[in-house]
């Protein structure tokens, strides 16, 4: 990809191959994973070809495939935070969960502010039943990026399972209302308002994603 350097252009060689890997990663997820083996090959890079093979052998249901090529990738680039997500998400796929937990938790020791990276690892716990060490994890992806619906699905979830309803009902209407549901929001705002503490935070912010709701009305 070209950039502008010194008023004149040159290539660099560092977005072409990110974008090369971005490219190869979402064709691999969407393409079916027979055309994807047929030409995982023609990448610029072995370690883009060695990640479109696992996940193509992974929605195949080949999980020693899938795992022995994610091996190999990692063993290729150790210190990358993003190929030890996506082998954590292929292991939590395959049911997996303590294996998936190792790659999620050295991806974030690798990334640890990266909120992407950490929603994945909350949601994670979540699936394998850590629901408390989930909700530290996933607070703290938040709190770098509140825009992401899974991790507020995520949030609920888990203080739902840790019988924290006031909350769980909290976050549910603001991951509504950031989905534009705002009828939802109100409802979910109002059950918060009548668990939780009077004046706390919590019940502040139930109170203004009430008044939103009123307002869109």
């Amino acid at each position: 990809m070209p950039v502008a350097y010194a008023g004149k252009t040159r290539e660099n060689p560092d977005y072409d191959y990110w974008f090369a890997r971005t490219k190869g990663k979402l064709s691999a997820f969407i393409r079916a994973p027979k055309w994807t083996l047929r030409r995982a090959g023609e990448g610029p890079t072995k370690d883009i070809a060695l990640m479109r093979q696992a996940i193509a052998y992974h929605r195949q249901s080949k999980t020693g495939k899938a795992i022995a090529a994610m091996n190999k990738l990692i063993a290729m680039r150790p210190k990358d935070p993003y190929l030890h997500e996506l082998q954590g998400q292929i292991l939590l796929e395959s049911r997996k969960f303590s294996a998936a937990l190792a790659a999620y938790k050295r991806a974030v020791a690798l990334a640890p502010n990266h909120a992407l990276i950490l929603g994945s690892y909350g949601h994670a716990l979540v699936v394998s039943g850590n629901q408390r060490a989930a909700l530290e994890v996933l607070e703290k992806s938040r709190s770098r990026d509140f825009r992401n619906p899974r991790v507020l699905r995520d949030l609920a979830a888990a203080y739902a399972q840790t019988n924290q309803m006031g909350l769980a009902s909290l976050v549910t209407a603001e991951r509504y209302a950031l989905l534009g549901r705002l009828k939802d929001a109100g409802i979910q705002a109002k059950r918060a308002s009548g668990l939780l503490p009077r004046g706390s935070g919590g019940w502040q912010r139930a109170q203004d994603v009430v008044s939103a709701a009123r307002n869109a009305e």
